[in-house]
C-alpha cells in the first residue's frame, strides 16, 4: 500500500527554519496579489484603454480562476507529489505576474491574471500542509501563527504596497515586485523542500467539472450581481441556477461515487466540518472590511491612498501580536475559548467602527482596527489547530484548499453583501436626510430667492447636496459595521460543534492517523 503524501521525514533545526522560509515566501507573495491590484486599476483603466466596468475583469479573472482550480489541489500534489507541484505553481505565478507586467491590452491581462489565479490557487494549501507535515503536534500551533501572519496580513499590506509602488512608479511594479520574491523562493524550495511520496489517483473528470461549475456560477453572480441590479437581470438568475444546480449535483456525485475528488469521510470530522463554516465567517470578516474602509476614508474623509493603507496597517499590527500569543496559549488553554474571545473582540470592534463619524481624527480608526486584528489572530491559528487536530494527515492537503476554498467564497459573499447594502442603504439614507433637510430648512423660503441668487444659488444647492450625500454615506457605511457585527454573534453557536483533542498529559492537539 502506498505510503500517504503527506508521510515525509520531519527535518530539524536549521533546515526547518529555511523550509518554513521558503513556504512563507510563496504564501506572501500569493496573498499580497489578491489585494494589492486593487489601487493600481484606474491607472490600468487609462494604460489598457479598458472601461470602468472591463477593467474590474482584473480582479474577477484571478479570483474565479483560483476559486475553481482550489479543489483540485490535494489529487494533484498526490499525482505528481508536493515538491513539484509547489515549485510549478512558484514558477508560475512569478512568470504570470510578469507577464502582467507587461500586458498591452485587456485580452491579455485577463488571460494572464486568469493564469495568476490558477498558479496561485495551489500555493496557500501547500504551504500549509507543508508547515504541518514539518513540525511535530506540539508545535502546529506555532506553525499556524506564523502561517497565519502571512495570510491574514498580506491582504491588509497589499493596497499599501500597491499603493506606494503606483504612485513612486507605475502600476507595472505591482506585478514585478513578486519576480525577485518568486526567485528566491523557488531556489530555496529546489534546496530544502523535502519530497512526498506520490500516489496514484484517478482524477474525478466529472466531479470536477460540476464543482467549477458551481464555483464559477456563485463568483460570477457575485462580481456582477451589483452592476446588473441582481435578481432583476436574466444573466444573475442563469449565474445562480448554474451554481445551484452544479452544487446540488456535486454533492450527490461526492455521496455515490466510487473515487470522488473529495473523500466524504473527510466531512464526518465535526471539527473539520465546522471550521469550513467558521472559516467562511471569518473570510466575511476579513475581506468585506477590508472592502469597506479604505473607500470610506479616501472618499469620505479626505485621506489619500497612501494615508488609508497606513491607517488600516494597525490591524496587521493586532493580528501579529495575538496569532504570537495564540501560538503560545493553545495547549495551555482550551482553544474554544480562545475562537471566543477572537469573535468577541471582532464584534467590539465592529461596534466602535459602528460609532464612527465625519468629524473625527484617525485614533477610532486605529483603535478599532488593532482590537480587530487582535480578534482574528485569535481566531486564526486555534481554529486551524482544531479543524486539523482530529484530521486524517493522508487529508492534510484536500483539507487544507477546501479551508481556503471557504474563506475566499466567504470573502466574495461577504464583499457582494456589504457593497450591495451599501449601495441600497445610501440612496435611502439620502432621501431621509434630503426630506429632513427640504422640511426643516428649505420651508418658507421664497423660491424666487433662489432666483434671484442665480447661480449662487444653484451652488449652494450642489453643496448642500455634496453634503448630504456625505452624511448618507457614512450613514450606510455605519449600517454595514452594525450588519457586520450580528453576523459576528451569529456565529457564536458554531463553538458547541467544537471538540478539544488533547494529547496525554493535557498537551496540545494530537493530528491522528
Amino acid at each position: 500500500m502506498a505510503a500517504p503524501a503527506s508521510a515525509i521525514a520531519r527535518p530539524e533545526g536549521l533546515e526547518r527554519i529555511l523550509i518554513t522560509i521558503a513556504v512563507m515566501l510563496g504564501t506572501l507573495m500569493q496573498v499580497l496579489d489578491t489585494t494589492i491590484a486593487n489601487v493600481a486599476l484606474p491607472h490600468m483603466q487609462t494604460s489598457l484603454g479598458a472601461t470602468s466596468e472591463t477593467i474590474n475583469w482584473v480582479l474577477t479573472s484571478y479570483i474565479v480562476a483560483s476559486a475553481v482550480a482550489i479543489p483540485i489541489t490535494g489529487w494533484l500534489a498526490d499525482k505528481v507529489g508536493r515538491k513539484p507541484l509547489f515549485l510549478w505553481t512558484v514558477i508560475g505565478f512569478t512568470a504570470a505576474s510578469v507577464l502582467c507586467a507587461l500586458a498591452q491590452n485587456m485580452p491579455e491581462m485577463v488571460l494572464f491574471r486568469a493564469l495568476q489565479g490558477v498558479a496561485g490557487a495551489f500555493i496557500v494549501p501547500l504551504a500549509q500542509a507543508t508547515l504541518f507535515d514539518i513540525n511535530p503536534p506540539e508545535k502546529h500551533a506555532k506553525a499556524m501563527a506564523l502561517f497565519g501572519g502571512g495570510v491574514m496580513i498580506g491582504p491588509i499590506l497589499g493596497p499599501v504596497l500597491g499603493g506606494w509602488l503606483t504612485d513612486s512608479f507605475n502600476w507595472r511594479w505591482v506585478f514585478l515586485v513578486n519576480l525577485p520574491v518568486g526567485v528566491l523562493a523557488t531556489v530555496m524550495l529546489i534546496r530544502y523542500l523535502p519530497a512526498t511520496p506520490r500516489v496514484s489517483k484517478r482524477f474525478d473528470l466529472f466531479g470536477f467539472a460540476l464543482l467549477a461549475l458551481a464555483i464559477g456560477g456563485l463568483q460570477m453572480m457575485l462580481d456582477r450581481g451589483e452592476q446588473r441590479d441582481w435578481f432583476e437581470s436574466w444573466e444573475i438568475w442563469i449565474e445562480l441556477g448554474i451554481a445551484v444546480g452544479g452544487a446540488w449535483m456535486f454533492v450527490v456525485h461526492m455521496l455515490t461515487a466510487r473515487n470522488p475528488i473529495f473523500d466524504p469521510r473527510m466531512f464526518a470530522d465535526r471539527n473539520f466540518a465546522t471550521g469550513l463554516f467558521f472559516m467562511a465567517v471569518t473570510g466575511v470578516l476579513l475581506l468585506a472590511g477590508l472592502a469597506l474602509l479604505p473607500p470610506l476614508l479616501q472618499r469620505l474623509m479626505g485621506y489619500s491612498v497612501l494615508q488609508s493603507g497606513f491607517l488600516t496597517a494597525p490591524r496587521g499590527v493586532g493580528t501579529l501580536i495575538s496569532m504570537v500569543i495564540a501560538g503560545r496559549l493553545v495547549g495551555k488553554i482550551d482553544a474554544r475559548v480562545l475562537i471566543l474571545t477572537g469573535f468577541g473582540l471582532m464584534a467590539l470592534s465592529l461596534w466602535q467602527m459602528s460609532g464612527f463619524s465625519l468629524d473625527m481624527d484617525s485614533r477610532p480608526v486605529i483603535t478599532s482596527g488593532v482590537v480587530q486584528g487582535l480578534g482574528l489572530g485569535l481566531i486564526f491559528v486555534p481554529l486551524n489547530t482544531l479543524a486539523f487536530g482530529t484530521l486524517a494527515a493522508r487529508y492534510r492537503t484536500t483539507a487544507a484548499s477546501l479551508l481556503n476554498l471557504s474563506r475566499s467564497i466567504g470573502g466574495s459573499v461577504g464583499i457582494s453583501i456589504v457593497t450591495t447594502l451599501l449601495s441600497r442603504n445610501l440612496q435611502v439614507s439620502h432621501a431621509d436626510i434630503a426630506s429632513s433637510v427640504t422640511q426643516s430648512r428649505l420651508q418658507g423660503v421664497d423660491p424666487a430667492l433662489l432666483d434671484r441668487l442665480g447661480t449662487g444659488g444653484d451652488t449652494a444647492l450642489a453643496a448642500l447636496n455634496a453634503e448630504i450625500n456625505r452624511q448618507a454615506a457614512m450613514v450606510a457605511y455605519i449600517d454595514d459595521f452594525h450588519l457586520m457585527m450580528l453576523i459576528t454573534l451569529a456565529a457564536l453557536p458554531l463553538l458547541l460543534l467544537l471538540r478539544q483533542a488533547k494529547a496525554p498529559g493535557g498537551g496540545p492537539p494530537v493530528v491522528a492517523d
